[in-house]
């Protein structure tokens, strides 16, 4: 037995050499990684670069979700990302109503990058997340679908002092809205000047309804909640998109 252990020491040390010989080597290699990508002269492109700030206009990719995460959650950068999209954010001073209501991040949004919005006072978390789906989703919906892009956004609003509504009822809990971390969408306005809700266009097998269903299927891919007119009657009439929630699309 004495023997058998003495013969298997050498085989054991080589092997913890070599796990201790790959964990320094992958620890360099991460340290090396690391220095490339905070480089100012990084040849990384900005969006492929997960220690680089958001860029709405950029294209999607694995780390653009971490990218948003660390805007959302960060006013001053949330605020400097809708500024250098050109989206139209005025700050406004945060204010709270009661112990559940009140607005963090405030602000009022009047454009995104593409289409304009009747004035509506928000949080910067919510109108950043609303202006990637109008660049990433809405905007390509409309030219694909309807061969022009949208030129309003049509709504319904996002600060609401309630609590949440069910087919049953008011209930005991508190509305995202609240907060202002959802946003009601009723439809859009196209470049060429028809008007679609999802009252009226919803339903059907032309390029409207197909549309609608695009960019409710693609609001998925941006908010954490996304309810519509599939869901219940209460939301025959808009899209819910809720930033906070753990990944329903109905």
């Amino acid at each position: 037995m004495e023997e058998d252990l003495i013969k298997r020491r050498p085989f054991v040390l080589r092997a913890a050499l070599f796990l201790f010989s790959a964990l320094c080597s992958l620890c360099i290699f991460a340290l090396f990684a690391m220095w490339l990508l905070v480089r100012p002269d990084s040849v990384l492109p900005d969006h492929w670069n997960p220690t680089r700030p958001l860029s709405i206009t950029a294209p999607v990719t694995p780390v653009t979700h971490w990218q948003l995460f660390l805007a959302a959650r960060d006013e001053a950068a949330c605020r400097d990302v809708l500024a250098r999209a050109g989206v139209g954010f005025s700050q406004l001073k945060e204010f709270t109503s009661g112990e559940h209501c009140g607005i963090a991040q405030r602000g009022s949004l009047s454009t995104l990058i593409g289409a304009q919005v009747a004035p509506v006072e928000t949080r910067c978390s919510t109108a950043l997340r609303l202006a990637m789906w109008e660049h990433h989703e809405l905007q390509p919906a409309a030219k694909a679908h309807l061969g022009t892009d949208v030129s309003q956004l049509l709504h319904i609003g996002s600060y609401n002092c309630r609590k949440m509504r069910t087919s049953r009822g008011t209930s005991s809990g508190w509305s995202s809205h609240a907060t202002a971390r959802s946003f009601d969408i009723t439809g859009v306005r196209l470049s060429d000047g028809r008007r679609l809700t999802l009252l009226k266009d919803w339903e059907g097998a032309g390029p409207e309804a197909a549309f609608m269903r695009q960019i409710w299927r693609g609001s998925c891919r941006w908010f954490r909640l996304v309810l519509g007119p599939e869901y219940n009657r209460l939301h025959a009439d808009h899209f819910h998109l809720q930033t906070t929630g753990w990944g329903l699309c109905r």
